[in-house]
């Protein structure tokens, strides 16, 4: 199954092609066309995972590697091919798995009012292209190649975010705001990732300059990694650390991590299963994945600096994303703002060097935030509002998207046995340890990961009473509720039951375990750092409980967390002033800047260009004017003396031979 690897690639490019060639105009058509198309990938994918259990750690000292030249280059070629490894293997696995449920479900929700949207088929044939993105990404085998598929995962994200920036007058199941917010948040998703990509292009383009060569396996030979680490930069670094930087850069990008994070929860103004796909299987998970791929550069010694920098932008991300989230009322922008901190946590994990953490934290989230995105679309789709102040006592209207919802919350927040706990225990336990140690830096994401921990129990414990528990607090909308249909629930069932069991696969008493696998080392379970997650959590729920469970908040009340935080509850609430501080800066410069270059141009390049154009008629009207009274005057004079000389001279000869002179007519000699 290795040598068919690429097939998980064109599986879903074939999908996107007829879709978009073929089956355009038959809706059921094209949307099982991709649903086809990524079960094909999903086949290859498992059969890829059967043929590596048996290899274990083995595969991680020999990667399958296949490659075909592509760009010749004098002596040497770029090459395009697939490398299998374990990190490629789980995360294919997790990939298809996750887009096939989305897929499924999407059949259901992109259908408002019995019918479908008018652009049903472009809409798959966007999400198959998606796909097509991250999964050639996963098996990329040399650095541009990856980079190529990022890209496509760019233009993806930029084209789902915008899907309903445009409204036929005849569209009636988005408004004129919607079309507005969607056009603004794909844009400022495209632009805001575009700086993390450029900070990628570079470290790739020095990578090149230096080694020769953008091949995973050539660049992390033990002689490629010295030279990266032995070459001063003049910023007094080696290479290996500034080129560690900017993929640092693609990484905060990519993955919404402090300062870009801004542009992912605006994200969400695309339809749901977009945000799940962007949430979990694709476009932020690739920027956990670059640092991941990238790993053996990262941990040589002369990369510490960036690795450093990688565990505290990581555990930064994960406390500053939380608070944030405790105080939105959208349910789809408080799992934006969780998704924002669970990917810190993989960040920070891969940051102090508990690579299996963070990886394995990265294939579980998946499955549940998937799950709790498409659960929130199932509330949407039911209910008709974002708005979680409106919703309220929807346990008995919608009670299988109710138990789905609280299976992945319990995941989110870690407690045992979801797959959420199993994950974040073993990068909270690996900083634990380390920081028993005397690390730092180990003490710096253990604390922000557990401070993090209880606001996300807290912020999700809210999501769920305000959401299923009390009395409606909107009675026109709660009479409006019902349960999604079968083609939605199901997926959510699924999806459900790996949130629940697919983190035994980590946990250290399971037989050779996900560690073994990725890291060749099993940790003992560490019943303190356990004991102590489970204890925030705990913690966070049951306050969670006391302030929205045990008094449920009713219609046009006041949120109580707002009345304990008070003037905290304002910052929160505006998302630490983060966009305005933009708009207020970096914006604000921006159109400053180009407003500048715009005079420039318009007075000074453009007003030399005109004062040459004007110089250059009045020089042409003046050489106008030599040639017409003096150049063609001369000529003219010339010309009218050499008619008048000449019609002198005819007087004088007649042309006839037999006349000795010229004479007047009068005077002919008869």
């Amino acid at each position: 199954m290795f040598n068919l690897a690429y097939l998980v690639v064109l599986f879903p490019i074939a999908a996107f092609t007829l879709i978009v060639f073929v089956t355009r105009k038959y809706h059921r058509l094209s949307a099982w066309t991709a649903i086809a198309g990524i079960f094909g990938a999903l086949a290859i994918a498992y059969g890829i995972l059967l043929e590596a259990l048996p290899q274990g750690a083995e595969l991680l000292k020999h990667a399958f590697i296949a490659k075909i030249n592509w760009l010749p280059l004098g002596q040497s070629s770029f090459t395009m091919g697939w490398l299998i490894d374990p990190l490629s293997v789980v995360t294919l696995a997790m990939v298809t798995t996750t887009c096939l449920m989305i897929f499924i479900y999407s059949i259901g929700y992109m259908r408002t009012h019995g019918e479908d949207d008018p652009r049903y088929a472009r809409f798959f044939a966007y999400i198959s292209l998606f796909a097509t993105g991250m999964l050639g990404l996963v098996i990329s085998s040399n650095l541009l190649q990856f980079f190529v598929f990022w890209e496509i995962m760019g233009l993806c994200s930029y084209l789902l975010i915008g899907f309903w920036s445009i409204r036929d007058s005849h569209e009636h199941h988005i408004d004129d705001a919607q079309v507005v917010r969607a056009t603004n948040a794909s844009k400022k998703a495209f632009l805001t990732t575009r700086i993390g990509d450029v900070l990628f292009f570079v470290g790739m383009i020095w990578i090149y300059i230096k080694v020769g060569t953008l091949d995973f396996d050539k660049i992390f030979d033990a002689k490629n990694l010295a030279l990266l680490g032995n070459d001063i930069t003049t910023l007094g670094l080696p290479a290996a650390a500034v080129i560690g930087f900017l993929l640092l850069g693609g990484t905060i990008g990519k993955s919404a991590q402090f300062p870009l994070h801004v542009w992912l929860p605006d994200a969400m103004e695309g339809p749901t299963p977009v945000s799940a796909l962007i949430h979990a299987a694709t476009m932020v998970a690739a920027g956990v994945y670059l640092i991941a791929r990238m790993f053996p550069l990262f941990e040589s010694p002369a990369a510490a600096p960036a690795l450093a920098a990688v565990a505290m932008v990581g555990a930064f991300t994960a406390l500053f994303a939380a608070t944030i989230g405790l105080a939105q009322d959208d349910i789809k922008r408080v799992l934006a703002y969780s998704t924002i901190s669970q990917l810190g946590y993989m960040v920070a994990a891969l940051g102090i060097a508990a690579y299996a953490a963070g990886t394995f934290h990265l294939i579980t989230h998946a499955f549940f935030k998937a799950l709790l995105f498409l659960s929130a679309g199932s509330v949407i789709h039911g209910i008709g509002t974002n708005d979680m102040m409106k919703m309220g006592g929807l346990r008995k209207k919608m009670g299988i998207t109710t138990i789905v919802f609280i299976i992945g919350a319990f995941a989110l927040m870690g407690l045992p046995p979801f797959a959420g706990f199993w994950s974040k225990d073993e990068i909270l336990a690996a900083a634990f340890e380390k920081l028993q140690r005397g690390d730092f830096l180990a003490a710096f994401v253990y604390a922000c990961g557990t401070a993090a921990a209880f606001f996300t129990a807290l912020y999700t414990g809210r999501q769920i009473f305000l959401t299923f528990f009390g009395a409606p607090r909107d009675q026109a909308a709660h009479d409006h509720a019902h349960e999604s249909p079968a083609v939605m629930w199901i997926p959510l069932a699924i999806l459900a039951l790996f949130a629940t069991l697919i983190g035994f696969v980590g946990a250290p008493f399971f037989g050779a375990g996900f560690q073994v696998f990725v890291a060749e080392e099993k940790p003992e379970f560490n019943f303190i750092a356990a004991g102590i997650s489970v204890a925030v959590a705990v913690a966070g729920l049951g306050l969670a409980w006391l302030l929205y469970g045990l008094r449920p908040l009713k219609a046009g009340e006041r949120d109580p967390l707002s009345r304990l935080l008070g003037p905290v509850w304002i910052l929160l609430r505006n998302k630490y002033f983060a966009d305005e501080i933009y708009s207020a800066t970096i914006v604000r410069a921006t159109i400053a800047f180009a407003a500048l270059n715009a005079a420039l141009d318009k007075y000074l390049v453009d007003g030399t260009v005109n004062l040459a154009a004007a110089f250059g008629r009045v020089f042409g009207r003046f050489n106008k004017w030599i040639d017409e009274n003096f150049v063609d005057g001369l000529v003219n004079e010339v010309g009218a003396f050499t008619q008048e000389f000449a019609g002198g001279l005819r007087a004088m000869q007649t042309g006839r031979a037999r006349w000795g002179c010229s004479f007047s007519q009068k005077e002919k000699i008869t």
